[in-house]
């Protein structure tokens, strides 16, 4: 697959880590120059970078920016411009995650969970159409597996992921016949860090859930990203569930 994504350039959210650094690398591996957004892991995006500038020099940048301040978006998109000379695919990848109670939803949490997953991927889409336009570019969107099915006690997460798979489609009846906007939506990949819910018991009740009885791998994640840019050139409006089966089996 190297060489595939060859001079492709390509902006990512809330790259530095996790599943964002999984689809960084396999997209870097595939030939794409990438400006890797963070918030504040500044530590794990300067490594990332040097690790893929050391396999190919001047091929991974770095930007910092909070998300929701919207007027530092077009920002994110003329700097990697300005840095690479064009733009041809945007990740929405950067997503906060944790749990909200009904009788207990703050205006804070609202505004942090669809700020980050959906108001931010709306108004940063919307400042990279026209390159991306240029560039008969795509936009791919991270939802949940929960969209349809929503996690008890995650009622605003729930809420602001169902409305990126909304705004999936929508983005692909606004900008096609240019631009093709899809999704993926993740199953149990990653386990989500320092949050005592996911206990030993929680884990082994979501693998007996899920119809290949195991986990997924961030890789699982970044193979579908990739499939969605460079094989996929007649999709568009879709979500692809990349779950293990766990969704049918809830």
């Amino acid at each position: 697959m190297a060489d595939n994504l060859q001079d492709k350039v390509i902006l990512i959210t809330g790259g530095a880590k996790r599943v964002g650094a999984a689809i960084c690398r396999m997209l870097h591996a595939s030939g794409a120059s990438l400006m890797i957004h963070y918030r504040t892991s500044v530590g794990e995006a300067r490594a990332l970078q040097s690790e893929l500038n050391l396999q190919r020099p001047r091929s991974a940048a770095i930007i910092q920016g909070d998300l929701h301040n919207i007027h530092m978006l077009q920002g994110l998109v003329q700097e990697t411009v300005n840095h690479f000379g064009r733009l041809d695919v945007l990740i929405n990848n950067a997503s906060s995650y944790y749990p909200t109670e009904i009788g207990s939803i703050n205006e804070k949490e609202w505004d942090d969970l669809v700020g980050s997953n959906l108001k931010a991927p709306l108004f940063l889409s919307q400042a990279a159409a026209v390159e991306l336009r240029k560039q008969q570019g795509c936009i791919i969107n991270i939802t949940d597996m929960h969209v349809e099915r929503p996690k008890k006690g995650y009622v605003v997460y729930s809420v602001a992921k169902a409305g990126l798979m909304t705004l999936t489609k929508s983005l692909a009846q606004e900008l096609g016949p240019e631009v093709r906007v899809n999704a993926v939506a993740p199953g149990p990949v990653l386990w989500p860090e320092d949050n005592p819910q996911f206990d030993e018991i929680y884990r082994q009740r979501v693998i007996s859930q899920t119809l290949l009885k195991r986990i997924g791998e961030p890789g699982d994640i970044a193979r579908a990203v990739r499939f969605l840019i460079q094989d996929a050139p007649f999709i568009t409006g879709q979500v692809i569930g990349v779950d293990g089966g766990r969704s049918l089996n809830l």
